[in-house]
């Protein structure tokens, strides 16, 4: 999540705040405030979801114009920590010696199971030509 109060601010308006608001244009466009009012009729349990779904396609839509006007406008970019994780991934490697033999067990669970799969429903070149 954005550490700056604005950025934090920006990202809410544009993820939370502009999709209802655009769900609730749309529904006042078509059926006035009684469609608006709709929403809020006990129905769903939670109106304020309900409208943020209707109105993400057209949010998203116009997230995508503001960053064709200016990259970050509409979907504003996420700040990241980035740091080395090859001498983390070599210390996981001799950490533990159990966890390789559960991922190796794992492995093999996954490749018997694939095997069954592949019986019940027979082989694959039987598959791929449409015979049985």
């Amino acid at each position: 999540m954005a550490t700056d109060p604005l950025d934090a601010l920006r990202l809410t308006l544009m993820q939370d705040v502009l999709p209802v608001g655009l769900a609730v244009v749309e529904r006042a466009r078509k059926g006035g405030a009684q469609e608006v009012m709709a929403a809020f009729d006990g129905r769903s349990d939670d109106p304020l979801g309900t409208l943020r779904q209707e109105g993400e396609p057209a949010a998203s839509e116009l997230r995508q114009g503001l960053d064709r006007v200016r990259p970050g406008l509409g979907n504003p970019v996420m700040k990241v920590e980035v740091h080395d994780v090859a001498a983390e991934a070599a210390d996981a490697r001799v950490a533990d010696p159990q966890d390789a033999l559960e991922l190796q067990q794992g492995l093999a669970r996954i490749a018997e199971r694939l095997e069954q799969l592949e019986q019940r429903l027979g082989s694959p070149e039987s598959l791929a030509t449409g015979s049985n």
